[in-house]
């Protein structure tokens, strides 16, 4: 009794540290969710508000909000391109890799666009943009390469697929297209020599040109009988051909 006592105690203590850990891992896969949304939340908000900022504030503080959002957005496109094709893509762990570290340059470069942001003194605005602005401009053109470069190179994987898969598909239509036509079972091809030698039979005279009319020949195992009916001939055809039809005798 002891010994069943001690396994009861043990499988109860184990489905208890199960529902724990299953618990856990619910409740931080809810967390990551909530982040996730809260996240983009924040960032659609932001992006929002520099849309709207740029038009209404001219000059200096206006192009600050428009540097801000096009660094934002560039990074951003990148980054989705980038991540969605690297699991099919193994080449494209380097580039990650590389964006990683451009993406600790972009954020150092949007936190200095907003602080210069909530700047008041205009002077200042001005004299730290050409230099904000030039940074801002190699950060997006090297994000761009790097997204435009994964894009061209899956496009390019894509199309050699296709064209693969077509010419299987051409081959494979071609064989599909290559039957040939079975000739009737028992059936003995007509040669040259017999089609020629019948009508030089048929111009003698005598009995032979005219025999006697005698009882039908019965035919021949595993041969058709001839039609003299002046109907038309059998013909091997296919499966999917309609029948033929008899002209209507009323």
């Amino acid at each position: 009794m002891e010994a069943v006592a001690v396994i009861v105690a043990l499988i109860f203590a184990v489905l208890v540290a199960l529902g724990v850990i299953a618990t856990v891992k619910t409740v931080r896969a809810v967390k990551r969710g909530v982040d996730r949304t809260v996240t983009q939340a924040r960032r659609t908000v932001e992006d929002t508000r520099l849309k709207a900022r740029q038009y209404v504030q001219p000059g200096a503080a206006g192009e600050v909000a428009q540097l801000r959002l096009s660094l934002r957005t560039s990074m951003r496109a990148t980054q989705d391109a980038l991540r969605l094709a690297a699991p099919e893509d193994a080449s494209l762990s380097e580039a990650l890799q590389l964006f990683e570290r451009l993406s600790a340059h972009g954020h150092e470069l949007d936190e200095e666009l907003r602080r210069l942001e909530a700047e008041p003194d205009r002077e200042r605005i001005a004299a730290c943009l050409p230099e904000l602005r030039e940074r801002t401009e190699r950060v997006r053109e090297s994000a761009d390469s790097l997204r435009w470069a994964a894009q061209d190179r899956a496009r390019r994987f894509a199309e050699d697929d296709l064209e693969a898969l077509s010419g299987q598909i051409r081959m494979e239509a071609g064989a599909l297209r290559h039957w040939t036509v079975e000739e009737p079972e028992g059936a003995a091809p007509a040669s040259a020599s017999d089609g020629a030698a019948a009508p030089a039979s048929g111009r003698g005279s005598g009995p032979a040109a005219h025999p006697e009319p005698g009882p039908a020949a019965e035919p021949a195992a595993g041969e058709r009988p001839a039609i003299t009916d002046g109907a038309e001939a059998w013909r091997p055809g296919y499966s999917w051909q309609k029948t033929h039809r008899p002209e209507s005798t009323t």
